[in-house]
């Protein structure tokens, strides 16, 4: 037991290692931020105001809230949807379509890049939210999170809201969505994480400072900052942590029971 803690604690210190070493250097000044001295400075609050009044780092995260919460209220509406018609409808080659579905996991998009820029292109999306959001907002994640919920849920529950004449609709927002809270969490949690720290589509799909996110922001810093000051650049990659880390720590324990809910039945 003791030995098993002791690796923990270790990995768990070698993760936080270069969060600890950004905190460090948002606090000192521009001598001490170039050099590898280790001791906390008193500049953590200039630093940070430079950072959001002076290189925009306020508005780029902005846009990235606003982006993340639509991609991630979408996926969640279109998984649900999803999910319940492979679940509770029967049509032609249902299982052929849901394989489909799972086959965009093997799809990066990384892989896809070049394919959706001349599509984005080609719908006049590019320096637009839409070119941040649309292509984002289905997941087959979320499908299969909530498919494997759903199956879990007592068919006596269904086969009652079709004798009360209960429709598919209804069915969906009153039964259906309270049961799976945990599951929304759980995705919300993913999805968050996931939009927030997006960098090569955002890269690709604009190109105007006012609509910039901000991971493309972060890397615009190393060449805006005047003498390269690691101070001003570590302050802005500390305050973007800080809304993943809050929406993690409030839905952490939605997050487990997730996942704990949707495995097999």
């Amino acid at each position: 037991m003791i030995a098993t803690h002791a690796i923990l604690a270790t990995a768990t210190f070698l993760f936080m290692v270069p969060i600890l070493y950004a905190m460090i250097k948002a606090t000192q000044n521009l001598g001490a931020s170039v050099s590898t001295s280790l001791v906390p400075g008193t500049d953590l609050i200039a630093n940070a105001t430079t950072v959001w009044e002076r290189y925009g780092i306020g508005r780029m995260m902005t846009n990235t809230l606003f982006v993340t919460a639509m991609v991630t209220l979408g996926k969640t509406i279109l998984a649900l949807c999803s999910a319940a018609a492979f679940v509770f409808f029967r049509f032609r080659l249902q299982g052929l379509w849901f394989a489909l579905v799972l086959f965009t996991l093997m799809m990066p998009t990384e892989v896809l890049i070049r394919a959706l820029y001349d599509l984005a292109g080609s719908m006049q999306m590019l320096n637009t939210y839409q070119g941040l959001i649309l292509p984002f907002i289905a997941s087959a994640t979320g499908t299969l999170l909530f498919r494997q919920h759903f199956l879990r849920i007592p068919r006596e529950l269904v086969e009652a809201a079709q004798v009360d004449g209960v429709r598919p609709f209804r069915f969906l927002v009153s039964f259906l969505v309270p049961l799976s809270w945990n599951i929304i969490g759980a995705l919300a949690v993913i999805d968050v994480i996931y939009v927030w720290n997006m960098y090569l589509w955002p890269r690709w799909a604009v190109s105007e400072p006012d609509l910039m996110m901000v991971q493309v922001g972060l890397v615009r810093l190393l060449d805006v900052v005047d003498g390269n000051h690691w101070g001003v650049i570590m302050a802005g990659a500390v305050i973007t942590m800080i809304p993943p880390l809050i929406i993690f720590m409030l839905l952490q324990e939605r997050f487990v029971r997730g996942f704990a809910m949707s495995g097999t039945k």
